[in-house]
């Protein structure tokens, strides 16, 4: 399983199907960078000592939802934010700290569902948020559909992670296929993208980062069997089976 504890990042991105490992040109497997002025929304997860873990998603001004796995083992005191960040060596954007960790209650593991958590951040920021998508947004999910997910993290299996934001486009995968795929997969509580031959993929740092299509918020990264391998696409926590859950923590209504 990825990081063995399901841990995932982007492995490629948005445009074209290059085979290999990051390059001195920050070319990953299929794909590039992206811009956090075109994905604003999208943030990252640190510790107190600046080392970032998990990726995440702004969904309110003071609010971003991200995977239980990441949230679980984040503390109010040492959790970061970084939100308008382009290059994690840069000084765009900001740092911002935590006021609570909300982990949802039904989690247990990465592949057994419920994979959401909400971050209130200390301070509100002028980042533009991401809808969430809700039980009406069921076509969002249908096979085929092209979803962008992005991040951080580890540019091939056994690479690095990354220091600029990256995105990748995925289909949308049947729930016959995902289970097909994992013995563990639970359609309520999750969704997987890939292509079948593989080489598009998210992988280890990218956890909790956001999948979107139809401008919301439709999935957070959560796990998967290596990355971008050949008959096992990533698995991501399926945010429209959790909307009333996630509506309360964000909007303070159920």
């Amino acid at each position: 399983m990825r990081l063995a504890a399901l841990l995932m990042t982007v492995v490629v991105a948005v445009t074209t199907a290059l085979a290999g490992v990051a390059a001195a040109d920050e070319r990953v497997v299929g794909g590039g960078r992206v811009s956090i002025a075109d994905h604003p929304w999208v943030v990252y997860l640190t510790d107190s000592s600046g080392r970032q873990f998990c990726g995440g998603t702004l969904v309110a001004p003071d609010k971003v939802v991200t995977a239980a796995h990441c949230a679980a083992s984040t503390t109010v005191s040492a959790g970061r934010v970084v939100v308008g960040r382009e290059d994690k060596q840069g000084k765009q954007g900001r740092v911002v700290r935590l006021n609570e960790v909300w982990v949802h209650p039904d989690y247990v593991a990465a592949d057994r569902g419920a994979d959401v958590a909400v971050l209130t951040l200390r301070e509100r920021v002028p980042q533009q948020p991401l809808p969430l998508a809700g039980p009406e947004d069921g076509e969002l999910y249908a096979p085929g559909t092209e979803a962008l997910v992005l991040g951080w993290g580890r540019t091939s299996e056994q690479g690095s992670l990354s220091r600029y934001l990256l995105a990748a486009s995925v289909p949308v995968m049947s729930d016959k296929d995902c289970s097909a795929a994992y013995f563990q997969y639970d359609p309520w509580h999750m969704v997987c993208a890939g292509y079948p031959a593989g080489g598009v993929d998210t992988c280890q740092g990218d956890s909790g980062g956001p999948m979107v299509a139809g401008g919301k918020l439709i999935g957070v990264t959560s796990w998967g069997e290596g990355c971008a391998r050949r008959g096992k696409p990533g698995v991501y926590g399926r945010i429209s089976s959790h909307a009333g859950a996630l509506a309360e923590q964000v909007n303070g209504t159920a």
